[in-house]
């Protein structure tokens, strides 16, 4: 009988997403592994891997198709041995959806839909076990569990016998099951909720104003990003209690350890040269390691203290905001931070970050210096605790003992979850960070 294919969920925001393009044709013979079409998600355009042999007999959704929701049959795969005009003929069968866990109906249904109950599932995952231990997954379903730090023994395979596939990978993730251990989360996963009225965002009501005004006015069409954007940044202002700490520093030394840093020979691979950024990436990994209360996320059941620091960097792309991820920052040296960032906001400015690039995340930063914006308050990027909005180094008038003096300043602004961080801790991380700034050769011991 013909295999299904469905739209995969690509990250925990998505819901749904555009079919891009098929990269296999009727009648092409896939491997698992192969590369079969491209999806537009939330975040990205990604591409999609099969998790099973055989051949493309049906393609239940066209390219360009807009809007498909998540576990919609996609295409109809014939098995090893069935031909691919039988595996077609059967899509009105195959093409049922399969039964999708209750923890990942529950992470995609709207608020106001009721959940649905649990139905049995396939055998555990010791049926995916073979006598001498070997577990049996494809490998996608093993490279997303050494990414996740999923341990497969604990994961129920969903294919057949009890093979596990990519989306009991995905439901795992979802649900939070299959850790290999009970360390803390690298991040939580983010609710799903129903989206607010069109109205909310400017939508209908932006448009039924302008035509009646008369306005000349053009109308570009919500992105699946651009959606998720709006969405999460509404529920953040809505459910996050944001307070605000702001703090100046001087960085007249960072600019000349900078510029002497610059200068010197680059090592072939290093990326080229060290930004502010790169500098103020590296103070709030190291000032988070001071202060690890404020690297923290607040969930009902208990507030989460992460072990390390891994901090995403808010990019601008032509389809909107995405954050990827300097992972365990504090570890890293200036040149290594300056490569990572390079290639990530490249990365991402081309549409081609993977899920591993920018999901996660324990601290933000959003810098827009470059702008010659002086401060700005950046809002909590979910389940996160804080964000650091980054303002331009200027030069301006301060007082040295006792004197008037120029010092070229950089204002930087803390924007605080109060529900996991206190005042105190938000104005110790912020001391932490402003002295690492102000006295940069501190960063490099």
């Amino acid at each position: 009988m013909a295999t299904t294919i469905t739209m995969p969920a690509l990250s925990p925001t998505m819901t749904e997403g555009t079919l891009a393009r098929w990269v296999k044709q009727i009648g092409d013979t896939v491997a698992a592994g192969d590369v079969i079409c491209e999806i537009e998600t939330d975040k990205a355009t990604m591409e999609v891997e099969a998790v099973d042999d055989g051949r493309l007999a049906k393609i239940l959704v066209e390219e360009g198709s807009e809007n498909v929701a998540i576990n919609t049959p996609i295409a109809l795969l014939a098995e090893e041995g069935e031909s691919v005009e039988t595996a077609a003929q059967g899509a009105a069968v195959a093409a049922k959806p399969p039964v999708v866990p209750a923890a990942v109906v529950a992470a995609s249904a709207p608020a106001s839909a009721p959940v649905a109950q649990a139905v049995p599932g396939p055998a555990p995952a010791a049926a995916a076990t073979a006598a001498g231990g070997r577990i049996f997954a494809s490998p996608l379903a093993k490279r997303m569990a050494g990414q996740t730090g999923l341990d497969l023994a604990l994961i129920t395979g969903s294919g057949p016998h009890g093979r596990i596939v990519k989306t009991d990978i995905e439901a795992a993730i979802a649900s939070g099951t299959g850790k290999a251990d009970v360390a803390i989360p690298e991040a939580m996963p983010v609710p799903v909720t129903a989206p607010a009225p069109a109205a909310a965002y400017g939508g209908p009501v932006g448009i039924a104003f302008a035509e009646t005004m008369g306005i000349p006015h053009r109308v570009e069409k919500l992105s699946a990003m651009r959606k998720v954007i709006a969405q999460r940044l509404t529920e953040s202002k809505q459910q996050v209690p944001h307070f605000y700490l702001t703090v100046d520093c001087q960085i007249d030394s960072l600019l000349k350890i900078r510029k002497e840093l610059n200068e010197k020979p680059t090592k072939a691979g290093r990326g080229g040269k060290i930004s502010v950024n790169d500098f103020v990436i590296r103070a709030v990994a190291l000032a988070l390691g001071e202060v690890p209360a404020a690297n923290a996320a607040y969930d009902p059941a208990g507030l989460v203290f992460f072990e390390r620091a891994d901090v995403s960097v808010a990019v601008a792309t032509p389809a909107g905001l995405i954050t990827p991820i300097v992972k365990d920052a504090g570890a890293k040296g200036l040149a290594t931070i300056a490569a990572e960032t390079k290639n990530l906001a490249a990365r991402a400015r081309e549409g081609k970050l993977q899920p591993a690039d920018y999901q996660g995340g324990t601290f933000s930063v959003s810098n827009l210096g470059m702008f010659a914006i002086k401060q700005f308050e950046a809002v909590i990027n979910p389940p996160q605790g804080c964000i650091l909005a980054v303002g331009a180094g200027e030069e301006r008038a301060v007082v040295k003992e006792g004197a008037l003096a120029i010092a070229t300043v950089m204002s930087c602004t803390l924007s605080v979850d109060h529900r996991v961080v206190d005042g105190a801790v938000g104005a110790e991380f912020l001391a932490a960070f402003k002295r690492l700034i102000e006295d940069p050769i501190t960063m490099l011991l």
